[in-house]
């Protein structure tokens, strides 16, 4: 018995990798939200491999996936957790701040900067992360073993 290329039977893993296609076809605006339901549901429902080649037929092929750290132009890359830990960390000093500034205008005179205890302590632990990070020590706390990118 031979048996066509195209009439082989499909995986799941072959499905899965048409409708992730399928669905960066559609973030990327190529097919409408009415397509992408047509042809996602075909592709769950595909049995033999011709049943999967006209549904991204008609879709550019996929950009190789770039090593190195190299990204899309036009999009971001994803912070670092050292990075983003002290944007979160300078968002709520600056509110404490601000929140400390208004109460002592509010009650006329100068209140005891209790901010410092907010900002101060959590302020040397990411410089003690920071210095650890640069020493080849992993990031401390929740994203212990994530890459640190510099």
């Amino acid at each position: 018995m031979v048996v066509v290329a195209g009439e082989l039977r499909v995986a799941d893993a072959d499905r899965e990798r048409v409708a992730a296609r399928l669905g960066q076809a559609h973030a990327e605006g190529r097919l409408t939200l009415a397509e992408y339901d047509e042809r996602v549901r075909a592709a769950h429902g595909a049995v033999v491999g011709s049943d999967l080649l006209p549904l991204t037929a008609d879709l550019p092929a996929e950009a190789p996936a770039r090593s190195g750290g190299a990204v899309r132009s036009g999009a971001r890359p994803a912070p670092s957790p050292m990075r983003a830990a002290v944007a979160v960390w300078a968002v709520v000093s600056v509110i404490n701040l601000v929140i400390w500034a208004a109460v002592s205008v509010g009650t006329g005179g100068a209140v005891a900067p209790w901010w410092i205890w907010v900002a101060g302590p959590w302020g040397v632990a990411l410089a003690i992360g920071a210095v650890a990070a640069r020493a080849g020590l992993p990031f401390p706390g929740p994203c212990a073993g994530m890459p640190i990118r510099r």
